[in-house]
């Protein structure tokens, strides 16, 4: 394998699940911390890969939205704290804002009130921490194509599949008919502001998103969309029991790796969960009769690719029940300077793997 990365084409490109894996092991990695140091790192190294690795495709677009998505979320979490107050103790406070009397069935509920220093640091900490995870879902978006995404499918998945993929490829194209409607009116000296523009920007834009849902329905009738093949009822039966059991202990178990104290039961649940939903999956699979042309492979660049974002999310789980553990979350009762320990941020940087090992896109 050459070590600079080659021009990306359809027989060499990374498998899309192998960018939701690089993705999600990021976010794990951001919800074992609200240190915001490594929340800014995960942030910088989703962002730097999407800049060096994603296409002009419609879908790759969604970084911005899912960063600027991320912002509001940090923003209204902090106004509703604010706002609503928050049980957190402190001892330096801001603000004293008016408070809002409330009768005595609403006990323990407070609108107003004094506003702490400690409080408002919890706050953005914690909304930090799910920004940095929306962020990734984000870089995900903006560098998997949702339709080899699809093709990938187990065949029991694949309604389901066809019906996000329409749903994720929907906003994209809106967003393009706008734009491409809003230069078109500047070109002709038409206001694209105001009440008027709306309208004469709106009407298209649903038109058009009329026509693309025939033209969608039309292809995925002639194409036997929802036919089904006879499956006997017991196989029926055990499907539907391995695939609820095997979600409920990915659940279960996803739930322990993210919480801090359920990390010893979290891993057996989803290696469970993981090995039951795939065997409903897979039986499934027989009730939906299916062929793929060219499937996608699974090269060594991919298996890097995937291998990077699981090893972000392992080492820093591991390192969350280690001596740098405290790190991950510093305090805020009494209030102290984050400090970026150096083992969970070496593990933040394997992340940056593929925006030197995926190929590089066409129009790089």
């Amino acid at each position: 394998m050459r070590l600079r990365a080659p021009e990306a084409h359809r027989s060499n490109a990374v498998h899309a699940g192998a960018w939701w894996l690089w993705a999600l092991g990021l976010a794990v990695a951001a919800s074992r911390t609200t240190n915001p140091l490594l929340l800014g790192l995960v942030v910088g190294v989703a962002g730097y890969v999407v800049a060096a690795r994603r296409t002009d495709a419609p879908w790759a677009r969604s970084y911005g939205a899912f960063l600027k998505l991320g912002l509001a979320v940090l923003v209204v979490r902090v106004l509703f704290s604010t706002l609503l107050g928050s049980p957190l103790p402190g001892t330096h406070v801001l603000v004293t804002l008016p408070e809002v009397p409330l009768p005595e069935w609403a006990r323990g509920v407070r609108i107003g009130g004094r506003v702490t220093a400690e409080q408002l640091v919890f706050v953005l900490y914690d909304g930090a921490k799910l920004a940095a995870m929306l962020v990734c879902v984000g870089a995900a978006n903006a560098l998997a194509d949702p339709a080899r995404l699809l093709k990938s499918l187990p065949g029991a998945l694949y309604e389901a599949g066809v019906a996000v993929v329409v749903a994720m490829t929907f906003a994209p194209n809106l967003v393009a008919d706008v734009a491409r409607l809003r230069t078109a009116r500047r070109l002709r000296g038409r206001p694209t502001g105001g009440v008027r523009a709306v309208l004469g920007i709106g009407l298209p834009v649903l038109e058009g998103a009329l026509e693309r849902s025939v033209a969608v329905a039309a292809s995925m009738d002639a194409r036997g969309y929802g036919r089904t093949a006879a499956v006997p009822p017991a196989v029926r039966h055990t499907t539907t029991a391995l695939t609820l059991g095997g979600l409920l202990g990915v659940c279960a178990g996803t739930y322990g790796l993210l919480a801090v104290e359920g990390a010893g039961y979290g891993v057996p649940l989803l290696a469970g969960g993981v090995l039951a939903a795939l065997a409903g999956l897979w039986l499934g699979g027989r009730r939906t009769p299916r062929t793929r042309y060219r499937p996608d492979r699974w090269g060594p660049r991919t298996w890097l690719v995937a291998g990077s974002g699981i090893a972000v999310a392992a080492l820093v789980v591991w390192a969350s029940a280690g001596p740098a553990g405290d790190a991950l979350r510093p305090g805020v009762t009494p209030l102290e300077a984050p400090r970026l320990p150096l083992p969970p941020a070496l593990a933040v940087l394997v992340g940056l793997l593929p925006a030197f090992v995926a190929p590089v896109p066409k129009d790089r």
